[in-house]
């Protein structure tokens, strides 16, 4: 089953859904109606979702902002233009913190608002044509789409100062080395790679990806005792599917002759 959208095509394959970023002409840059569509989408994913993996049509991932959009749009009205930002925050944190995990394919420019997006997902898959820049400092803007909080929890804070400032690009084994990417792998083989290992993650819990997607962030951020208080609570979710888990991971041991 498939559907499109103007700007984000939705495709689905059994519990797993591919969304496609639609504008290979602007190189898949982010206006306000493809945040729109994130949002629609992930407030209220399927309910038989499992996975998602986010891909870009064409020669590339995403290249940011739509520069053209932000001029022509653009007011005196420091509130007003808050709005683009709020809109891309509730986007990014819904895909961060939403229900199910999100494998991103990233080939080609992933820029600016690009990397941003990229950041929000779970895992990373970069084919060798992908690069990474923060070229805002060079346009005279700053980064609006939280990445000024995600991507230093990725590289930490004084690498992405220097990226914003030098607006160096980095290539796709140096994103690996970085934590930029999570796999490397070759050109035209990411969306067939994201796709296997979106079905593996399918099929782990509901409850258990939920917690860990959610939950290890959030302990990550916390202070000591406070990250241990809610290592037990997220974990005491997770524990209605475990006893039959379990039970079936050693009974799979003995038939192979293996030791509990």
């Amino acid at each position: 089953m498939s559907q499109s959208s103007s700007l984000l095509k939705i495709a689905q394959d059994g519990d797993l859904f591919v969304l496609t970023m639609d504008r290979p002409d602007k190189r898949n840059s982010l206006n306000n109606q493809l945040i729109e569509e994130f949002i629609a989408f992930f407030e209220r994913p399927p309910t038989e979702a499992r996975a998602v993996v986010l891909h870009g049509r064409g020669d590339h991932f995403c290249a940011g902002l739509d520069l053209m959009e932000m001029l022509a749009t653009r007011t005196n009205n420091t509130i007003l233009e808050q709005r683009r930002s709020k809109a891309w925050y509730r986007a990014f944190d819904l895909i961060q913190f939403g229900e199910i995990p999100v494998i991103s394919v990233l080939q080609g420019a992933v820029v600016g608002g690009g990397l941003e997006l990229a950041s929000a997902t779970h895992a990373r898959v970069a084919e060798r044509s992908a690069f990474f820049q923060l070229p805002e400092g060079q346009r005279g803007i700053f980064v609006g789409g939280s990445g000024s909080v995600r991507i230093p929890r990725l590289i930490g804070a004084g690498r992405m100062v220097e990226m914003m400032l030098s607006a160096r690009t980095y290539d796709a084994d140096t994103g690996l080395q970085l934590g930029l990417a999570h796999y490397v792998v070759d050109n035209g083989t990411g969306l067939d790679f994201a796709m296997d290992l979106a079905r593996r993650i399918a099929t782990n819990a509901p409850t258990s990806n939920y917690a860990v997607i959610n939950g290890i962030p959030r302990i990550a951020d916390s202070g000591h005792a406070e990250g241990l208080f809610a290592e037990t609570m997220v974990a005491s979710m997770t524990g209605a599917d475990a006893a039959q888990r379990i039970t079936s991971f050693f009974e799979g041991r003995k038939a192979k002759g293996q030791p509990a």
